[in-house]
């Protein structure tokens, strides 16, 4: 189809003579683009942090079970997996959750070894940082950066008074405060040396909370998880798979409240889109008349609506778009991005990540401008075929 300027012209200029109407349409256009984009930009958005945040956990943890709870694993189970074929490693882990009772949060307390293999690679990034041999003789630990906002606003500027299972107090020194790529995973981290963990928590020497396995071979993790369960048939043998599905049902949950944001958006919009398409107003079909008796053909009537349609529907497409970008990635989707973190004080603080799908895009333009030019063109040629007296009447 040819572009003719005159007629986009005289489109720009009808739309201006209802201005009222057409900014209406415009503004409430643009506000459930905005809102569908937002939707699909934080899922998106979210399930990429997600997904950096299960290709950093361990492939297998081993847990011991008692009583269908979890206690401390014998370090010398650790030796015997390394037995088995296809096992790279099996590193024990000293940690726990710490209950700060001042603010009502969990601390993730992480012991280190510094000459130990780590299985995370930001941990030996961190070993690399601090002295850890050095932070054991200071009694010092590193935190992640919302642990350090809830001790502040506790007054722990530069130290945290841990209460041990006995009752007395031990002071650690905050050494540093570290932010990972993944905060989703360690806004709530503190690290700090082994032995300092192990007195915190009232363990023995010789135990530790679990058994991080890494197998070289993915196709062979299934295979060593439950040869694992065979010779310790008290432990739960958790693959990183089984996280990604726990994670999974999680998001899928909390994505339903998503969902229902979305339909409630296209419900809205198609309610304005059946009241444009079921009829023009006997003004406009006035209109279309005067045009068809000053010689104007049916194609000129339908170009010219065309334009006016692509012109009011396109530009809240792409302001819709802009204002989603801007409250996704600048303001950080205050209340949306809060049905996935939730509402507990130590929520992880991450940024949302920029993830732009243009699938995304040509989903929302493909639900929205080729529909309202359908719902403003269709009437307009049911008006146009009609004799040039019946419409004016």
């Amino acid at each position: 189809m040819k572009i003719n300027r005159y007629l986009i012209e005289f489109a720009i200029n009808a739309l201006l003579r209802s201005k009222t109407k057409n900014i209406f349409i415009i503004v409430v256009f643009t506000l459930l683009t905005m809102l569908l984009t937002s939707v699909f930009l934080i899922t998106g958005s979210i399930k990429h942090e997600l997904q950096t945040t299960v290709n950093a956990l361990p492939q297998i943890t081993v847990q011991k079970i008692k009583a269908g709870r979890h206690y401390d694993i014998d370090i010398s189970v650790a030796d015997k997996i390394l037995t088995i074929t296809g096992v790279s490693s099996a590193v024990p882990r000293v940690w726990g959750y710490y209950y700060f009772a001042n603010a009502g949060v969990n601390f993730s307390v992480i012991g280190i070894e510094p000459y130990a293999e780590q299985y995370k690679a930001s941990f030996d990034q961190l070993v690399e940082q601090y002295d850890f041999d050095a932070l054991a003789s200071q009694e010092g630990m590193v935190i992640g950066q919302g642990v350090y906002e809830v001790m502040r606003q506790s007054f722990y500027d530069h130290y945290f008074n841990f209460i041990l299972p006995d009752g007395q107090l031990k002071k650690m020194m905050i050494a540093g405060v570290f932010n990972e790529a993944t905060a989703l995973e360690s806004n709530d981290i503190i690290l700090m040396p082994t032995e300092e963990v192990r007195e915190i928590f009232a363990m023995k020497a010789n135990q530790a909370t679990d058994i991080v396995v890494t197998v070289p071979n993915p196709e062979e993790i299934d295979t060593v998880a439950s040869k694992i369960k065979m010779i310790y048939p008290d432990t739960r043998v958790i693959t990183r798979a089984d996280l990604e599905v726990s994670y999974q049902n999680i998001f899928d949950y909390k994505g339903g409240v998503f969902l229902a944001l979305f339909v409630v958006a296209l419900f809205t919009f198609f309610m304005i889109i059946y009241d444009k398409a079921s009829g023009l107003s006997s003004e406009e079909k006035r209109q279309i008349g005067i045009l068809k008796a000053v010689g104007w053909r049916v194609d000129d009537v339908l170009k010219e609506k065309f334009y006016e349609a692509f012109i009011v529907s396109f530009s809240a497409y792409l302001l819709g778009i802009i204002f989603a970008l801007g409250f996704v990635y600048l303001l950080q989707a205050p209340l949306l991005r809060n049905i996935f973190e939730g509402y507990s004080q130590l929520r992880t603080t991450f940024e949302l990540p920029f993830v732009l799908d243009i699938q995304t895009l040509f989903l929302v333009f493909f639900l929205s401008v080729p529909i309202y030019l359908a719902a403003t063109i269709i009437p307009a040629w049911r008006a146009a075929t009609l004799e040039v007296d019946e419409v004016i009447r």
